[in-house]
């Protein structure tokens, strides 16, 4: 049965019980913030299940469109190397709306699968929440299924309710029981039944889910029956299409036996000549091109942000892989009119969107195909080093320069064994867009020719100025003498409360109006030293020079920002406490997020430093000082000893404020008391440039969700390890030994194992010229063991060339050794290479032992027969 007939089997079926025939939803979320992209089908329902919203029918069944390829639902760097895992997906759905439950959901299901998909009613199996005793007995007196294949699956997760079958949308809200559906591939597929330690294998894989959604969990985590109890169900139908034609990997199916011919046609068009069709890349592709496709149909183009990014970073892996093949032009856009001949039928909007979607994936190819070349070289350069890490300042060069996204690196790396330092790549990511920030707000603000009268800041006093006039508009950088609704601005006051961004702290935000205008106040900035520029958005009415406007600061923001710059003066009296009298401030960062600081020190910061700083400042907290700022000249300034943190001037005046035991220069805005603060969390500290370090902090109310979250996790995980936040430590430290000892336990066994396969390998062996040829695979041998069961294979059959093979996770392992009397006529690592090669992989080593890996172990079998053929040949 073809993936049409499946789609349009289950919507019939559907529609014959009564249900709605509801067209798939975009996978842009039209009217859902919180999500990405739509990620399953009852997604276009959230609001009718959460009673926001009613429908003029009450049972309904859709093919929905899904993507997971960004935020939490991310399945991108899986897609090429499993079997089942997609960026583009089709769920196949039928909800209820109060309408039936249990009963008729259960039945449903069976009934389609077994009568009209017909599938073998003793190859299901079916799990239930443990405490679903509803479930459970209709499953199994009403249904029939044998109660050996009906598994009770309770709090797997940790925490009550915490399960593979219970289904939530979130920490209050509707949630149930979930009843899932597995098919039995059979015997001869690796794994175990659901709930089982083997439950990760192949053999049983989950097609249908059932959620009963019965209760509403409130913030106590009381449950609450629903008044009218829903349903809400999700098959694969990639996943049922395997299982209906009888193939194990979805890439299998016809629609992708379609895709991925058509992408070899595309790539060996390009320049690949004749590439590996069973190649995983091939698979990257097929699969991108689904997502990218109905992307673009939706209204998303790439870009740098949200969900362009997410296009263009899956656009951009796909392209790698063909690049990877051996493309060297444009390939991947060719596949859109493929797709269109898949799925149009079913999905219009693709066929009808076929010509734009192919020009926009065509640009896009076009754009990145004029610099993969050189970021590919640069790339391979940073590999063939020893070492194990491509460092951040790599891996940003390649996002900057030559368009590779972070996922695009690290998945190159990843094929390796290389990892990315991510944590690199995002100091140098952040360097730079604090660069562009400062440079971007430096030509807004420094590129304004201004004459007239200064502003007067009140922003010590107050946060609302009335009646404050206009003295000057600015569009574009040119001065204009009014601005509109919609216009970007930049506005000069007479008078303002707002703070202009200075010595580190961020300028303020809020809002201008009066009864006629309203202007939105996104930052504030210094056009000169004492004139102030209010720059936003017009979002109400019309403003002309000389009106007058009402300013007011937004105060949750300027709260948040003055308790990070109060903290920060305590923090770097602590530091110099701490450290020693050489800190000094290089460098800052205050807003309502966080406090950055920049000092002079030599050495890292140690765990006890950091401590002891975070005690000194929470002290100060504690002590509740008032605080207080006092203009005065410089000079006088310098004489009661006051540092200069931020050297903040107004003309030949300072202003020296005092916060508890600090004395400081500093112009910006600040607590009344040091108690204001609340409490002062350090969150990490680093080395920026030789001999300058950099504290991050926070304080306040971000200060205190930070430990709430830090607290829940920590009580999450002695949950999990069965222990109290206390012993902890203790636990993972018991673990961890008891890891070692099974480490050692298995490295036992493997020796064993290796002593034991070894005995019975040397009967296998073929004598050729007198040489003893032996090409073998051993069942769960790391390559500790390959070398150990080599070593005695050598002494036991005294002259031998031997090529040995182990499977473990998708991956081959391959070790190759030559008795010393044959390396003359065999080399080890040319043989270990024969084979390495026909698995999509290399390795070497010395002439009489190497080692390799590869990637495509459906092929090890071939190759290893291969083994005697070539072998012969050089004796």
């Amino acid at each position: 049965m073809k993936v049409t007939q499946i789609r349009e089997n289950f919507l019939k079926f559907f529609e014959s019980k009564g249900h709605q025939v509801v067209s798939s939803s975009p996978v842009v979320p039209g009217d859902d913030p919180t999500l990405l992209f739509t990620n399953a089908g009852m997604n276009q329902f959230k609001d009718v299940f959460l009673g926001f919203d009613k429908r003029p029918y009450t049972r309904a069944t859709t093919a929905q469109k899904c993507i997971r390829a960004g935020g939490k639902h991310n399945d991108l760097d899986n897609v090429g190397y499993t079997a089942r895992h997609h960026t583009f997906f089709e769920m196949l759905g039928n909800f209820s709306f109060g309408d039936y439950f249990k009963r008729d959901a259960i039945s449903y299901a069976w009934e389609l699968l077994t009568t009209v998909y017909k599938l073998p009613a003793d190859k299901l199996w079916v799990t239930v929440y443990a405490e679903d005793d509803e479930a459970y007995d209709i499953w199994a007196k009403e249904v029939g299924v044998p109660t050996e294949r009906i598994i009770r699956i309770g709090d797997n997760k940790g925490a009550r309710y915490a399960s593979d079958n219970f289904w939530m949308m979130g920490d209050t809200g509707p949630c149930g029981p979930c009843t899932e559906i597995f098919y039995d591939h059979g015997e001869d597929i690796p794994g175990g039944p659901p709930g089982s330690p083997e439950e990760d294998g192949d053999r049983y894989i989950e097609i249908w889910n059932n959620v009963f959604m019965q209760f509403n969990r409130d913030e106590d985590g009381v449950m609450h029956p629903l008044p009218k109890p829903s349903v809400d169900t999700g098959m694969g139908l990639e996943r049922i299409a395997a299982v209906l034609q009888h193939v194990h990997s979805n890439y299998e199916i016809d629609l992708f036996v379609n895709l991925l011919a058509a992408a070899k046609s595309a790539v060996d068009g390009a320049g690949a000549g004749n590439c590996d069709a069973n190649s995983p890349s091939l698979k990257v592709i097929a699969d991108h091109i689904r997502a990218c496709s109905f992307t673009v149909t939706d209204g998303v183009i790439p870009g740098n942000a949200g969900r362009g990014y997410v296009l263009r970073r899956i656009t951009r892996r796909a392209i790698r892989h063909g690049y990877k093949l051996g493309a060297r032009a444009p390939f991947f856009h060719k596949l859109v009119s493929a797709l269109v001949k898949e799925m149009g039928d079913a999905y219009p909007e693709l066929k009808a969107n076929e010509a734009r979607v192919t020009e926009v994936l065509k640009q896009e190819e076009e754009r990145f195909f004029q610099t993969i070349s050189n970021g590919m070289e640069i790339l391979e350069a940073a590999l063939a080093g020893s070492s194990k890490v491509i460092d951040g300042e790599t891996a940003f060069k390649l996002h900057d320069t030559f368009g590779f996204p972070l996922d695009l690196t690290a998945d190159v790396c990843r094929e390796r064994g290389v990892t990315v330092d991510e944590a690199g790549f995002e100091v140098a990511m952040n360097r730079q867009r604090d660069q562009a920030r400062a440079a971007g707000k430096f030509k807004m603000a420094q590129g304004l020719e201004y004459a007239g009268a200064p502003t007067v800041f009140h922003g010590y006093d107050t946060l609302n100025q009335e009646s404050a006039k206009v003295l000057a508009l600015y569009v574009d950088g040119s001065q204009v003498p009014s601005v509109k609704a919609g216009d970007n601005a930049v506005i000069v006051l007479d008078n303002t409360p707002f703070y202009a961004e200075s010595g580190g702290q961020v300028g303020d935000a809020g809002e201008l109006r009066n009864t006629t205008s309203l202007f939105d106040v996104e930052d504030t900035l210094k056009i000169q030293a004492d004139v102030f520029g209010h720059h936003g958005q017009v979002l109400e009415g019309e403003i002309k020079v000389g009106d007058q406007l009402n300013a007011k600061v937004n105060a949750e923001r300027r709260a948040r920002t003055i308790r990070h710059h109060s903290a920060t003066h305590l923090m770097h009296k602590a530091l110099r406490e701490v450290l020693g009298a050489h800190v000094q401030q290089k460098g800052s960062l205050v807003d309502p997020d966080k406090t950055r600081f920049d000092f002079t020190h030599t050495a890292p910061m140690t765990a006890e430093q950091i401590a002891q700083v975070e005690q000194l400042v929470n002290a100060e907290i504690l002590a509740n000082a008032a605080a207080s700022a006092k203009v005065m000249s410089l000079d006088d300034a310098q004489k009661t000893g006051a540092m200069m943190l931020f050297g903040e001037k107004y003309g030949e005046t300072v202003r020296v404020l005092e916060i508890g035991s600090s004395k400081e220069l500093c112009g910006g805005t600040h607590v009344q008391r040091t108690g204001d603060i609340g409490i002062f969390k350090i969150l990490a500290e680093s080395g920026v440039a030789a001999g300058i370090r950099r504290v991050e902090a926070i304080a306040g109310d971000r200060a205190l969700s930070y430990l709430q979250k830090l607290d829940t996790q920590i009580n999450q995980l002695a949950a999990s390890l069965k222990a109290t936040p206390s012993d902890l430590a203790q636990r993972i430290t018991q673990l961890q030994d008891h890891a070692r000892s099974l480490e050692k336990e298995l490295e036992r066994l493997g020796s064993k194992l290796a002593a034991s396969q070894g005995d019975e390998l040397v009967s296998k062996a073929v004598e050729v010229n007198g040489i003893r040829i032996l090409a073998a695979q051993l069942e769960g041998a790391d390559a500790k063991v390959l070398r150990e069961t080599l070593d005695q294979l050598k002494n036991k059959l005294k002259s031998a060339a031997i090529v040995l093979a182990s499977v473990q996770d998708g991956k081959v392992q391959l070790a190759a050794g030559v008795t010393a009397d044959a390396v003359g006529k065999v080399k080890a690592g040319d043989l270990v290479n024969h084979v390495a090669q026909q698995v999509g992989g290399k390795g070497g080593g010395k002439p009489d032992m190497a080692m390799a890996g590869g990637t495509d172990p459906k092929r090890l079998v071939a190759a290893l027969n291969s083994v005697q053929a070539w072998v012969t040949e050089r004796l």
